[in-house]
């Protein structure tokens, strides 16, 4: 690990040796995140940094039920868009729809859910119109 620090060397001289000389060997270069950019510093400061990092990480999400079911109808209306055929569209729509209904059969806690299930025909036809705007 690291030595003591000899009499007579200042404590800033013998630390800087050791970065040096541990930079010369490239130990550096194992720590996860080298040649990434340092985050941003100017943010206040979060004691709760690590939680968030960590849920972002494995993807979790701190929001009331009834605003992840709202997200997930946005990414839902996302997708609808970028699907590549008819199928997948109502697979897509399916699915979204039946989490809305249960949803509207037992209010999930937190702000009002102001959904209501996609019409899959006008989904569809607006799904069409996007894939061939000239009606050809």
């Amino acid at each position: 690990m690291t030595e003591r620090k000899p009499p007579g060397v200042s404590f800033e001289s013998f630390v800087d040796k050791q970065i040096r000389e541990a930079s010369e060997r490239g130990d550096f270069r194992k720590l996860a995140g080298f040649g990434k950019p340092l985050p941003n510093d100017a943010a206040p400061y979060d004691e709760l940094w690590w939680i968030k990092q960590k849920m972002h990480r494995e993807g979790m999400s701190s929001l009331p039920p009834a605003l992840q079911l709202r997200k997930e109808a946005e990414d839902a209306a996302a997708a609808v868009l970028e699907a590549g055929s008819e199928g997948q569209v109502r697979r897509i729509l399916g699915e979204i729809n039946t989490k809305i209904a249960e949803a509207l059969r037992r209010p999930p806690a937190g702000p009002p859910l102001n959904l209501t299930p996609f019409d899959v025909e006008a989904e569809l036809t607006r799904w069409r119109e996007a894939r061939d705007p000239e009606g050809a």
